[in-house]
């Protein structure tokens, strides 16, 4: 029997496939889903709408090849939480690096907020296995530490539900915020990780 082995792809398919996921990005996380079109996409791309659906076979295709990729990255953060460290220092290096995110990272998060606010209906199977898995262990890990008087007795999963809410509020109400703030570029992150530091120090203090 013969195996096909696939042809690597050249420097321009590679050059071509970034340049739609991209656009993509930039279309879904500004209109939602229902909101794009294959047409915009290749507009904002610079390509026609025949190359793009040489690349991807679907608006639906792109939308999940953006997903998949997003909640692996997404994920990475809380995977990072060591049960070998302290415990306050190691939920605290998690919100820093969920704001972090959060800053370098606005348009991927308002792409996972408008699948979650439209029912998931692409990704609804990734959130009820790995997301749940992941959270789930980590939650038991922070119950671990809380029954040891390591930390302030909080239930584990609404911590974590907080923390995803207050640092990617930076991202996914970027408008708002700077509509309020009027900041210098980037400058009112550097306020908000002293803020929700000290915030969940304090929540987190055993004593």
């Amino acid at each position: 029997m013969t195996i096909q082995v696939p042809r690597p792809r050249t420097r321009i398919q590679k050059r071509n496939t970034e340049a739609i996921l991209d656009a993509a990005l930039e279309v879904f996380s500004a209109t939602g889903f229902r909101g794009a079109t294959l047409d915009r996409i290749a507009e904002v791309a610079g390509l026609s709408k025949p190359n793009l659906l040489y690349y991807f076979a679907s608006k639906e295709a792109i939308h999940t090849a953006l997903l998949t990729h997003l909640l692996d990255t997404w994920l990475d953060p809380l995977r990072a939480l060591d049960p070998e460290g302290d415990p306050v220092d190691e939920i605290l290096g998690y919100v820093r690096r969920k704001l972090e995110m959060a800053r370098a990272y606005p348009r991927e998060s308002r792409l996972f907020a408008n699948e979650i606010v439209q029912g998931a209906p692409h990704m609804l199977p990734e959130i009820e296995g790995p997301l749940r898995r992941l959270v789930d262990e980590k939650a038991a890990m922070i119950r671990a530490w809380i029954d040891a008087g390591r930390l302030a007795p909080l239930d584990p999963h609404h911590l974590i539900f907080s923390i995803w809410a207050t640092t990617q509020h930076y991202a996914d109400f970027d408008v708002q915020v700077r509509a309020i703030l009027a900041p210098d570029g980037d400058g009112h992150f550097a306020g908000a990780e002293a803020f929700l530091t000290e915030l969940f120090r304090r929540a987190l203090d055993p004593r």
